[in-house]
């Protein structure tokens, strides 16, 4: 099969029990039918986004830096990983 951006021949890659066509060439991924449904079963459930967190007063003498967490790549970020 070719690649509808740039005719160049797709490459047939299996992920996670999901078969995915990519083009080496521009990297675009290209799905058949049923293909999204599996991706979308594997991700688990959607996340709600959090409500806006309020904001603390800081002392003057609070100037230790605040660290975050680093956020885990989700399963689409495995997925598509060529």
């Amino acid at each position: 099969m070719k690649c509808p951006v740039d005719s160049e021949t797709l490459v047939m890659t299996d992920r996670n029990g999901v078969e995915i066509d990519y083009c080496p060439k521009c990297r675009g991924v290209w799905l058949d039918r049923g293909e999204l449904d599996k991706i979308i079963e594997r991700a688990g459930p959607a996340e709600r986004p959090a409500s806006a967190p309020q904001r603390e007063e800081r002392r003057d003498d609070d100037r230790q830096p605040q660290y975050r967490k680093k956020k885990r790549d989700s399963f689409l970020g495995e997925l598509f990983d060529f």
